[in-house]
């Protein structure tokens, strides 16, 4: 009943040709929904059990930010990452160079590039995060880019996304006039959250791509988070 089919549509800001400082200034209200409705703290909080498993004073960690916004996620793992004593260095990544630029700036590299080819090497960054990306793709496409995640990934690949429900599309649709939300901000982040996925939808699809097994776990905000392991990569 308060789980709505899940749509596909186009949001306006996945058009390749969309104006970066619409982008931009849409981005920073993902940025404060993240904050405030728990995209952050789901990511992170996934991100607290990888690190768990880390000794304190152990070497640097790498982490790669798919679709990095303006770094506020790089930002607070490095945060969460220093408290348990643990050296993180964060490369977010935007497929434009100006929201790169601007992810630089809470990032130790930001970088623009395609997330569908990857520019690292197999096993070359510990950690891939990826918040709040993956339903922008559909079918063979979206299993690829999981595919590149795991793929660039030697520790573990974090996925958070958002979890479909009519209650959450009724709390995004008001609270983002209450925050200022662009319009465009507005009519796109509906429309991801009837792009989102259940937990058997996240599951399913990370293990039919990756066919490694993943953690899912419902998260606080209407967010839904997988985690994985490389190293379980079935032959």
């Amino acid at each position: 009943m308060f789980i709505p089919a899940r749509r596909r549509g186009s949001e306006i800001l996945d058009d390749p040709n969309a104006d970066p400082a619409l982008s931009l200034r849409s981005l920073r209200d993902i940025a404060l929904a993240n904050r405030f409705f728990g995209g952050r703290d789901a990511v992170v909080n996934a991100l607290r059990a990888v690190l768990a498993t880390r000794p304190a004073g152990d070497a640097p960690l790498t982490l790669l930010d798919i679709g990095t916004g303006l770094g506020d996620i790089p930002a607070a793992a490095e945060r969460v990452a220093r408290a348990r004593g643990v050296a993180l260095r964060t490369i977010g990544l935007e497929r434009a160079p100006l929201l790169a630029g601007a992810a630089a700036t809470r990032c130790t590299h930001g970088l623009a590039a395609d997330a569908m080819q990857l520019p690292f090497v197999t096993g070359s960054i510990d950690i891939v995060t990826m918040s709040q990306v993956l339903h922008h793709f559909d079918g063979a496409e979206a299993e690829h880019l999981l595919q590149e995640c795991t793929r660039v990934a030697r520790v573990a690949v974090i996925v958070g996304d958002l979890r479909r429900s009519w209650l959450a599309v009724a709390g995004l649709w008001v609270s983002s006039f209450a925050l200022g939300f662009h319009p465009v901000s507005r009519h796109d982040g509906v429309l991801s959250v009837l792009r989102g996925y259940t937990r058997d939808e996240l599951r399913a699809l990370v293990e039919r791509a990756t066919r490694c097994p993943a953690t899912v776990r419902h998260r606080l905000g209407f967010r839904v988070t997988a985690h994985w392991s490389p190293q379980y990569h079935a032959p």
